[in-house]
């Protein structure tokens, strides 16, 4: 049994488990929130909010470490000059976890990951007055493409009255008795198979 055990395998090797949290750290710097299971996000939880205490740090040794856990020098670089100082004042909990429930597949327990001062980016709606200023742009440009296309249309037309197609007459059909060979040149159909002069010379 597995006594005093915190820390959750999550099926994979250690080399596979540190990967991935290596990937979802990575991922939460730049997106600054990602969807995951739950277990996962308890797992990252801890490691991540490490990383950003050697962030507010910035000394060469607390980038060394970091550099551990994020490899890529632009990660590394937004991590601690853009997301650690806005932590400056707080002396932990940079992250929280918020349920989503389970998942339509397997109903695995799903989680969002995010920074505590992460604030969801909304579009806004358009009003009716840009609708109908973006409609105006449109329509002069439908009514360029129609004017073209009767330009290109009209000399077809034109070109076709001037000028006619002549009819041709057809050309009479030639009989195929006509290229058939002389009676006289045609061999008797009977004479090979009755064999007449053999059987003549034998009598």
């Amino acid at each position: 049994m597995r006594h005093n055990m915190g820390n959750r395998k999550l099926g994979r090797t250690t080399s596979h488990r540190l990967a991935m949290f290596r990937n979802q750290i990575a991922s939460l710097v730049i997106s600054e929130r990602i969807i995951t299971t739950l277990p996962k996000a308890k797992e990252l939880r801890p490691i991540a909010e490490k990383v950003i205490t050697q962030g507010k740090r910035g000394t060469v040794h607390a980038r060394r470490l970091a550099a551990r856990w994020v490899s890529d020098r632009d990660i590394l670089k937004k991590l601690f000059s853009e997301i650690a100082p806005r932590f400056a004042n707080r002396t932990g909990g940079y992250l929280r976890i918020v349920k989503l429930g389970p998942r339509p597949g397997d109903g695995a327990e799903m989680a969002i990951l995010e920074f505590v001062d992460f604030e969801l980016k909304v579009k806004a709606v358009p009003t009716e007055e840009e609708k109908k200023a973006k409609g105006k742009k449109v329509a002069p440009e439908e009514g360029a493409e129609a004017e073209s296309t009767e330009k290109q249309a009209a000399p077809k037309k034109k070109g076709a009255a001037k000028a006619p197609k002549a009819k041709t007459e057809p050309k009479p059909k030639s009989d195929g008795k006509s290229r058939a060979k002389p009676s006289s040149q045609q061999k008797p159909k009977g004479g090979t198979r009755s064999g007449g002069g053999r059987k003549s010379g034998g009598e």
